[in-house]
């Protein structure tokens, strides 16, 4: 693949997110309500427990984790389900799948633009206010490294399953109940709504070994980690739960849209 066409991917996604900035502004905002109320629902919920520690973790600790994810879900998020429907309803996919570059490898390098705009404006002025307010609670060393590594990991997990949902798209046109579903599941199992280690532990054992839990979970609790340094043994066990899950989604996903797509039927265009 020509890196030059991929640059060009980034940049126009760059100008094009540039050209919504309100959007994101609005985005900020209606981030910061949900957060104001998930610090008083989190808050009521230490003081009903009796106890300054919940599944292990601290309010402080809950507070940073859930703050991150918010961050962290703007800066992963994608509408590929989205986009797939309409360019279905209006006939545009023809032409994105007639275009010089493997229809799956556009879309991810699409996005690419929107990740970094969102990546600048919001996760790392979010990461700033965190440390500056908890006076440093993050550990700043490797784990940071190892964070942005598996970020990258998470991005292409979160992708081929949108992909996948997407696909669905070639049969049923609009997948708006799909998706719903799809969103619903991904936030809960994945920890960006509730910290995994608050689940029952039968419960937790099996979203353990789920995709849905390397997009959110195991980034964050890296870049939580306070031993530093010394983790990257600690580390490959959600490394390798990652990779697995990227090879085994991307075979997925290759399989059924090669599939499918000899079947696409558009109503426009």
């Amino acid at each position: 693949m020509n890196p030059k066409k991929l640059l060009a991917l980034t940049k126009a996604g760059i100008m094009e997110s540039l050209q919504f900035r309100l959007g994101t502004f609005v985005t900020l905002f209606a981030n910061l309500i949900y957060l104001v109320l998930v610090y008083y629902l989190w808050k009521a919920i230490y003081a009903s427990a009796g106890t300054d520690r919940v599944g292990g973790m601290t309010f402080t600790d809950t507070m940073i984790y859930l703050i991150l994810a918010t961050a962290l879900f703007n800066f992963l998020e994608m509408f590929v389900v989205w986009d797939m429907s309409r360019s279905i309803q209006s006939g545009k996919i023809i032409l994105d799948l007639l275009k010089p570059m493997r229809f799956r490898t556009y879309t991810f390098w699409s996005y690419s633009g929107s990740h970094v705009v969102s990546f600048l404006l919001t996760f790392i002025p979010t990461f700033i206010v965190v440390m500056i307010v908890t006076k440093g609670a993050i550990h700043m060393g490797l784990n940071l490294l190892w964070f942005a590594l598996a970020t990258i990991f998470a991005l292409i997990i979160n992708f081929n399953i949108e992909m996948l949902v997407a696909t669905v798209c070639l049969y049923t046109e609009s997948t708006w109940g799909i998706n719903i579903v799809k969103e619903t599941i991904v936030l809960l199992l994945s920890g960006a709504s509730i910290p995994v280690a608050f689940f029952p532990e039968t419960f937790r054992r099996i979203v353990e070994y789920l995709p849905f839990r390397a997009i959110y979970d195991i980034p964050l609790r890296i870049l939580l980690e306070k031993s530093g340094t010394d983790t990257l043994q600690g580390l490959l066990p959600l490394y390798s739960l990652q990779l697995v899950w990227i090879l085994l989604l991307i075979i997925a996903g290759n399989l059924f849209w090669n599939s499918s797509v000899k079947k696409i039927t558009v109503n426009g265009g």
